[in-house]
């Protein structure tokens, strides 16, 4: 466990402090700045680079169009969904020459990417729903989608996956 520690120094009367509210307003801003700066010391680790060739890994491929919200226009791609037992999901979605998002799930962390890295979250525990390509591992494993998202089989191998809330849509196609 890493431990961050934060010194404050106090001026007394006749050194230039500063008394009352403005010194607790300073004091206060002090604090708050100490905390963001240290809040850095513990955090999660990146996720190690995902073999799709090892053992238990089931990779499919297809292709989909994500609409990410109801304002935004439809972007058709190629998508990539690989799962292995325990949870482990790998998602891809591309338009070449571009990865336009990225999901992991390794054991308890997690990792999303968009536009090649320029935003990206990263955690401990269960991946946020609020995000497709989660979604899409989960009910393609046969799990239900959390609250707000709808997936329908439209064929064997096609499907369509909704936020009812958002407008984000995800519909497509994958073989193995």
């Amino acid at each position: 466990m890493t431990h961050c520690l934060l010194h404050r120094e106090r001026v007394h009367a006749g050194t230039g402090s500063r008394s009352g509210a403005a010194g607790r307003l300073v004091s206060g801003l002090v604090l708050a700045v100490g905390l963001l700066l240290t809040g850095s010391c513990r955090s999660t680790p990146p996720l190690p680079p995902v073999d799709l060739s090892a053992p238990g890994w089931q990779v499919r491929q297809g292709q989909a169009v994500w609409r990410p919200t109801k304002s935004r226009p439809e972007v058709a791609g190629d998508l990539w969904v690989a799962t292995r037992p325990g949870g482990d999901l790998f998602v891809q979605f591309a338009k070449e020459p571009f990865v336009l998002a990225t999901a992991q799930v390794a054991g308890e962390r997690w990792r999303i990417e968009f536009g090649a890295g320029r935003y990206s979250r990263r955690g401990i525990g269960q991946p946020p729903a609020r995000f497709a390509w989660f979604e899409l591992g989960r009910v393609l494993a046969g799990e239900v989608p959390h609250n707000g998202w709808d997936f329908m089989r439209l064929t064997t191998n096609t499907w369509k996956l909704e936020n009812r809330r958002t407008g984000e849509s995800l519909e497509g196609y994958v073989w193995r």
